[in-house]
């Protein structure tokens, strides 16, 4: 890690942009109740967060897994979750203690998937 990123795949693989694609559009990441995308199929988009069109043009890659696994490492007052991060939380279901809300892998993904989004487009 580096200042305002993660330099390196947190498990070693390429992230998969499609089943990205499917986190960021399903309940898994409910990235949709706070950010807008380009996934026109889901009728609801949030506007608590930023919205992810051009992400890519905005973010390093570093920047975007840090952004995912825990964004408070770049914003201290974001109220984005941490997706990877475990340490430290003090409001966590007892069933879910020590447990990320996405794996590295899926970490990578939803990576693979925001850099796609390199201008702002309808659909990608």
């Amino acid at each position: 890690m580096r200042d305002g990123g993660i330099d390196k795949s947190l498990c070693g693989l390429v992230g998969n942009a499609e089943r990205g694609r499917a986190i960021v559009a399903g309940r898994q990441g409910n990235c949709l109740a706070c950010h807008a995308a380009p996934i026109p199929e889901q009728a609801f988009h949030g506007d608590i967060g930023p919205p992810l069109h051009g992400v890519a043009e905005r973010l390093t890659e570093a920047e975007l897994r840090l952004q995912i696994v825990d964004a408070t490492r770049l914003n201290e007052h974001s109220v984005m979750p941490p997706f990877h991060r475990v340490a430290g939380l003090t409001a966590v279901r007892r069933d879910r203690i020590g447990q990320p809300l996405l794996s590295a892998a899926e970490v990578e993904d939803v990576l693979a998937y925001l850099q796609t989004l390199k201008q702002d487009q309808a659909e990608q």
